[in-house]
């Protein structure tokens, strides 16, 4: 299971739901079709892996997780926390 956390045209923004044992630092898993991109939150947002974005599409994605990183920080506690 990789909880979807927001949708965005044709992005979905997840985590999955094992995100390492220890838990990694919060971070976001991107994919639109076959493309799929990593970003950590923490210390601060940067892209950690991109597998198939241009670059636009990841400036697009990385303004997109800026304006909704305190939701994404929150659903990530809420989330692992259960």
């Amino acid at each position: 299971m990789s909880p979807t956390i927001l949708r965005f045209k044709a992005y979905r923004l997840f985590f999955f739901s094992n995100e390492g044992s220890p838990l990694e630092p919060i971070h976001v898993h991107i994919r639109k079709g076959q493309a799929l991109a990593k970003f950590w939150l923490e210390p601060s947002t940067y892209l950690s892996e991109n597998y198939g974005f241009n670059s636009k599409e990841l400036k697009e994605i990385e303004e997109l997780i800026r304006k909704n990183e305190q939701e994404i920080k929150t659903k990530w506690n809420q989330y692992f926390s259960e």
